[in-house]
């Protein structure tokens, strides 16, 4: 699959683990190709198609994706920075792709009169942001893992990258089916959709759409309890499965750009530098809750050549954190911000508590830990 660099922890404070990864804006869906009459294709089994998704090695393609969100969150500061938190939750995100094998690609975000692009080269990336005509390069560890390093901020992801996050919570607590097949960016797609069973999650359905072809998913849904339309989809709104010129895959610093060198063959651990071990995991699949100490959602040093400013972040907090509810209970108190789709729990304690989850989950996971 087309993995890109991760997220910085600002950007990953509201994972569901396993379940979405909350990116992209308020864009009304139409800029998703809309579903077409159902083309005919070879039946094919849910278990057919999870296999397909899950084993399927992407063919050489181009094309655009768009990520849209619908969280019902309060009106957020702007920020021009594409991947500032604010962006992040609210903008809408077009990525225009090319990719040639999982270490060969670039994602390309362009904005007004502005582009951010992150290429791979092998061992090498770069972060590229025109605005502030500011280059990163990445020099990788021989042996680096082919999504490339965490030190490395990441664009917003592609449905393959959703589609295998998502696939990662199919098991017992999980009911999948295949709906009618739809046409996505002029391709006729399987529809996949996967339900978690327990109704602690505030994911009612997620539906990925898979290539007829060659299996590569080319959209991905992701329905709150009871909606009828999505809260989150990211997919291509054209794709051509052709193999990408050369000149997009290289680059070249601009004159005068501004070049930052991070080498982590020199310093294999910083790679992890941004996994962040004081991230706690509780519970699994479809009800997985995330700790972390409420001071990582305000405070920290940027990823490297990221060009993020913790100010416009402490802003957005700032306005979520006063649309947050004051809440009590056996195990202490705290602010419950809830959308349609994630709820997170500060408590006074000094922790936050996030997940695709009922608040509920959230306190069992807050009286659950040492107080």
């Amino acid at each position: 699959m087309i993995q890109s660099p991760k997220l910085s922890r600002r950007a990953r404070w509201a994972i569901p683990a396993g379940a979405l990864v909350i990116t992209g804006g308020v864009l009304a869906g139409s800029l998703i190709t809309a579903a077409q009459a159902a083309p005919g294709l070879p039946a094919r089994t849910a278990a057919q198609l999870l296999a397909e998704v899950a084993d399927s090695t992407p063919p050489p393609l181009t094309g655009t994706v768009v990520e849209t969100a619908s969280f019902g969150l309060p009106s957020l500061p702007a920020s021009g920075n594409a991947t500032s938190l604010s962006s992040l939750l609210t903008g809408s995100h077009t990525i225009r792709v090319w990719y040639a094998s999982p270490g060969h690609f670039r994602l390309a975000v362009p904005q007004s009169l502005s582009e951010s692009d992150v290429i791979r080269d092998g061992r090498t990336a770069w972060l590229w942001q025109s605005t502030l005509n500011k280059v990163t390069k990445f020099t990788l560890p021989a042996h680096a893992p082919e999504q490339g390093s965490g030190s490395v901020p990441q664009q917003p992801l592609t449905p393959q990258q959703a589609a295998q996050q998502v696939l990662a919570a199919v098991g017992p607590t999980t009911t999948v089916r295949v709906n009618s097949n739809v046409t996505v960016a002029g391709q006729a797609a399987y529809a996949l959709v996967l339900a978690p069973k327990d109704a602690r999650s505030l994911i009612g359905q997620v539906q990925i759409d898979v290539d007829g072809h060659n299996g590569v998913p080319l959209r991905l849904q992701v329905f709150a309890r009871g909606a009828s339309s999505p809260a989150f989809q990211v997919g291509y709104t054209d794709i051509a499965f052709v193999k990408p010129a050369a000149a997009d895959l290289s680059f070249t610093p601009p004159p005068g750009a501004t070049v930052t060198q991070v080498n982590l063959s020199d310093h294999p651990a910083a790679a992890k530098h941004h996994a962040r071990p004081d991230v706690t995991t509780i519970g699994s699949g479809w009800v997985t809750v995330l700790e972390l100490p409420s001071s990582d959602l305000t405070s920290g040093p940027s990823a490297p050549g990221s060009g993020h400013s913790p100010g416009d972040d402490a802003a957005v907090l700032r306005t979520l954190l006063a649309a947050a509810t004051p809440v009590h209970g056996a195990w202490g108190s705290g602010r419950l911000l809830r959308t349609s789709l994630v709820s997170v729990l500060i408590t006074d304690q000094g922790h936050a508590f996030v997940g695709a989850v009922q608040p509920s989950v959230l306190y069992d996971a807050a009286a659950a830990q040492p107080h």
